[in-house]
């Protein structure tokens, strides 16, 4: 139903109009009249009409008045100015307020006629987006939390540290800085300890979507994780690299007056431990700040700048530079650790010009802090006695030139020992899946079923596959697959349905359509371009 408003001092125009509408449109339309501009407007209120035609010249509010009063109330209103003025002024206000026709009276019946129907065109046209858009936003208020959970499993629980794969793009996010609150919950609080994980996680499972809309409410950039045991994971993405003691003190009332809001809406207990802000690429830092901040307090909320734990540096200390080196050095790249440690050294000598102890003993410091990164994560075989020699050659340093060199030997080999037992794993694990595809081609090899058989998860595996191979995983089985149907059509004893199911496949069309995609000829041609050749 497409609701119309005419407006018009003349009871004739009206009439006239409404008759018009009646026969082109019958009950497609419902049409209400107005007898001024004051009282267009008070009907645009009760009747919310999709067109309006309006009388520019009436007494009191004029139609150009009138319609932008209307145009605020509701900015989607199609007007149709109707005037027995031709007047350019009263034409360019009427287009400058988005009007879509400006009509001269007398105005015939196939002119009206055909106006409306571009204007019903124009508001089934509105409708359908809207409907398309709340469709959309539906779907989306299903997926969304599951894109939320996915970045904050990226950021916060893999081993190979962060790395964006698309989740910023999905969820807007244009800042590199953020801080991670742990939030707890349980069944009741017994000595600042929360009771029955167990149980309160279950309950959380059913009014989980309330939870998301409490969190949300108190801060609508909060990315929300979904219940790991009786935790849930929340980042808050911002463009300061700290918050100052005021803004500290405003998160943590904020998150006390959530905490109030979900222990009377969920019928749990909560706890939060809330880290400082870290940038992006090193927020697990965060995250282990917000779980020890949960462990070592009694009270609902607590921000790790609060408690007696954690190191603080003087201003000038590059203590990002430091964090840079150790991020880099566990994920093997070596180009950075070199330069960040470059870039510390630096530091140091235009700090100290003098070379001194401290000097020395902050190289050697970083050194065995590597070689401890690369004891535990499998590049090198600790042996008691791999050190000798360390104290004495950093003390034989009589430069920074000398230290330099010796500094950046140690930091690269420990970082290049973890970057060969990383490539050797990953090696390991793409090998074996193309053995197993190899001997396997004919069976089913879906992603699921070949991460099981290598003991590793079914996105880690996509991306070391990836990575290694230049090529997705199920590309590389139909590759296979491709290669083995080709030599099996050689055969001219083969039926195309044997080589079909033999290869992997169970339809015999869809093979067909996947080997000319591939091999740019169906097999029929294949194996008619094969004979010509014998």
């Amino acid at each position: 139903m497409i609701k119309v408003m005419i407006c018009d001092d003349e009871g004739i125009v009206r009439q006239s109009l409404r008759f018009i509408m009646d026969k082109a449109f019958g009950t497609e339309c419902q049409v209400e009249e107005a007898k001024s501009g004051r009282g267009a407007i008070e009907l645009a209120q009760s009747f919310r009409p999709d067109i309006a035609f309006m009388d520019i010249q009436m007494p009191g509010i004029n139609g150009i008045d009138a319609m932008k009063e209307m145009k605020n109330e509701n900015p989607n209103m199609l007007f149709i100015v109707l005037t027995a003025y031709d007047r350019f002024g009263y034409a360019k206000e009427a287009i400058d307020l988005g009007v879509m026709e400006y009509l001269t009276k007398p105005i015939g019946k196939d002119k009206v006629v055909e106006v409306m129907r571009r204007a019903i065109s124009v508001i089934e046209e509105q409708r359908n987006k809207k409907s398309h858009d709340l469709e959309i936003q539906e779907k989306l208020e299903t997926v969304i939390p599951m894109i939320e959970n996915g970045y904050i499993y990226n950021i916060v629980i893999q081993d190979e540290g962060y790395e964006d794969i698309g989740y910023e793009n999905l969820l807007g996010i244009r800042k590199k800085q953020g801080f991670i609150a742990v939030i707890e919950f349980g069944e009741d609080r017994r000595d600042g300890s929360l009771t029955n994980p167990v149980g309160a996680n279950v309950k959380m499972q059913r009014c989980y979507t309330e939870f998301r809309e409490i969190v949300k409410e108190f801060n609508s950039h909060a990315i929300i994780g979904a219940p790991m045991s009786n935790k849930i994971i929340s980042c808050v993405t911002t463009g300061r690299t700290e918050l100052e003691y005021d803004e500290r003190v405003k998160v943590i009332e904020g998150t006390r007056a959530m905490v109030r809001k979900l222990e009377q809406r969920l019928e749990l207990k909560f706890k939060v431990g809330i880290g400082s802000v870290k940038p992006l690429a090193l927020i697990n830092e965060s995250y282990q700040e917000a779980v020890t901040a949960i462990r070592q307090s009694i009270g609902k909320v607590t921000h790790i700048k609060d408690l007696p734990v954690g190191c603080d540096y003087d201003e000038t200390y590059p203590s990002e530079v430091e964090e840079m080196i150790f991020d880099a050095l566990v994920k093997g790249k070596t180009d950075v650790v070199t330069q960040q440690c470059e870039t510390f050294m630096g530091w140091m000598e235009k700090r100290t010009p003098v070379l001194d102890n401290n000097v020395r003993l902050k190289t050697m410091e970083f050194v065995l802090r590597a070689e401890e990164l690369a004891y535990r994560h499998g590049g090198m075989t600790y042996k008691f006695e791999s050190r000798n020699g360390f104290l004495e050659e950093v003390l034989d340093c009589s430069n920074y030139e000398e230290l330099s060199t010796w500094f950046l030997t140690k930091m690269t080999r420990a970082c290049m020992n973890i970057r060969s037992k990383q490539k050797e794993k990953t090696l390991g694990v793409v090998e074996k899946a193309k053995q197993y595809v190899t001997e396997h081609f004919s069976e089913e090899l879906s992603l699921d079923e070949i991460s099981r058989e290598v003991n590793v998860s079914p996105y880690y595996f996509s991306k070391l596959f990836k990575e290694e191979t230049g090529i997705n995983y199920i590309e590389y089985v139909t590759n296979t697959r491709m290669e083995q149907a080709k030599i099996l059509l050689q055969n001219s004893e083969n039926s195309i349905k044997y080589v079909c199911v033999t290869v992997g496949y169970s339809d015999p069309n869809y093979f067909s359509r996947l080997f000319k995609k591939w091999a740019g000829q169906t097999p029929s041609e294949y194996r008619e371009e094969i004979r010509s050749y014998v």
